[in-house]
């Protein structure tokens, strides 16, 4: 059943208010490189590149209260 705008315009207002977007940039050809990881991992890329930020900064969740943005 496809989505009606309303819908979509309320989840869009959930994601806006609810989450931080960052763009990840690699080399020509590597997406598929870090999709093919992420299968692996059984996780979405989302997941797999959270995870891989989690793990580079020393913590197993993200804080509750992230430090104030600049």
């Amino acid at each position: 059943m496809p989505v009606s705008k309303a819908q979509q315009k309320s989840v869009n207002k959930y994601i806006k208010n609810n989450y931080d977007s960052l763009r990840i940039v690699v080399p020509k050809g590597q997406k598929a490189t870090v999709k093919a990881a992420a299968d692996e991992a059984g996780e979405s890329i989302n997941q797999y590149t959270q995870g891989a930020l989690l793990a580079r900064m020393g913590l197993s969740e993200w804080p509750q209260d992230g430090p104030a943005e600049e």
